[in-house]
């Protein structure tokens, strides 16, 4: 495991904190023009967190982690399931722990549909703007505005307006054209939504988007779908990626490429993922298998320590059994191996772009 030893990362400064927008940027550049991508995990603990901190130090690959509205709330307490509360929480010990591995991530929120934009990601942008003001480094790095749902004008119309305030401070912008089937954290897509971008589409992001000179990442669709599914049972198409990208290269030049985001991966054929990575995936969101690598440990050690981890039959059980330190150490090893097995299917091993 290729940590520093105690007191931290030796760099320039002193320490090596999360990536700032230049950083960012060279990551996502480099992903592209060498065709693989960084897993973009979602997190809800701090034991998840350093779960992909460690798995992502172990492979040698820089990463994205990234909380959820849900995920942010859970973080918070479930007394008070306060978004920004939570999501704060778990990028200030991101911030902290983060100095201690040899790689650079950058923080992220995922989905945020445009009826939470005033509760969740306005007030995280709030908060990296207080921390500019104090001459701090952002919060975040980039916030994901999901309008799929909305007509194209409308998503773009809001889309335009964050990107505005989000290039004042240095923060990317994730949109989203066309619509990811499934459920993700209560967000579930229409029976009839339609799963696949157009070429159409993608030009008008980049006749509205780009002549704003700001950064933003584009999640295409494919067909993705979130949730749970067999190896197989995901119909994937990425041939429309490059469908996408063929356009707004012929009718803006090459600089117009998109840095795109594959979303809904679970149950998607390697081969798929690999020829999206060809066609300019750089991020691909990791959930749902990440949150069964950390669960699936629990449950063993609970079958198998279940004398230990109950009082049965009015005895005493076995303290160290049921000790959360005890399986959620297990669950954090299993989650971070996870996180590296994500890491080679995305041709990311040995990756970084941290040099000590």
């Amino acid at each position: 495991m290729c940590l520093w030893p105690e007191g931290g990362v030796r760099g320039k400064g002193g320490t090596m904190p999360v990536a700032d927008l230049t950083t960012y940027r060279r990551m996502l550049d480099r992903a592209r023009e060498n065709r693989f991508a960084y897993p973009a995990i979602n997190v809800s603990s701090l034991a998840t967190a350093n779960a992909v901190l460690r798995g992502l130090a172990e492979a040698r690959c820089d990463g994205i982690i990234q909380v959820s509205t849900g995920g942010a709330a859970f973080a918070s307490g479930t007394a008070l399931k306060d978004m920004p509360l939570g999501a704060i929480s778990i990028a200030e010990h991101v911030h902290r722990a983060a100095q201690r591995y040899p790689i650079y991530v950058a923080l992220h929120t995922d989905h945020c549909p445009a009826d939470k934009l005033d509760s969740f990601v306005l007030p995280l942008v709030a908060e990296t703007e207080r921390r500019r003001a104090a001459g701090l480094p952002n919060l975040f790095n980039s916030h994901m505005f999901d309008g799929s749902a909305l007509a194209l004008k409308d998503n773009l119309d809001t889309a335009t307006r964050l990107l505005e305030r989000f290039t004042a401070c240095e923060l990317i912008l994730e949109i989203e054209t066309g619509v990811v089937g499934g459920e993700e954290d209560g967000i579930k897509a229409d029976a009839s939504a339609k799963l696949y971008t157009t070429p159409e589409e993608t030009l008008e992001v980049a006749r509205r988007l780009n002549p704003l000179g700001g950064h933003y990442l584009l999640a295409a669709t494919f067909g993705n779908v979130h949730g749970v599914y067999k190896p197989g049972a995901v119909k994937l198409r990425p041939s429309v990626l490059k469908e996408c990208q063929d356009a707004v290269v012929t009718r803006y030049g090459e600089a117009a490429r998109f840095h795109l985001v594959f979303h809904g991966g679970s149950g998607s054929e390697l081969h798929e993922i690999r020829e999206a990575l060809d066609y300019g995936v750089v991020k691909m969101n990791i959930d749902t298998d990440t949150q069964y690598a950390f669960t699936r440990p629990i449950a063993g050690h609970m079958f198998s320590h279940y004398d230990g981890v109950l009082k049965v039959d009015g005895d005493m059980g076995d303290k160290k059994a049921y000790d959360p330190r005890t399986y959620l150490a297990l669950a954090e090893t299993a989650m971070a191996e996870r996180v590296k097995r994500a890491v080679s299917d995305l041709r990311g091993t040995n990756s970084t772009l941290f040099t000590g």
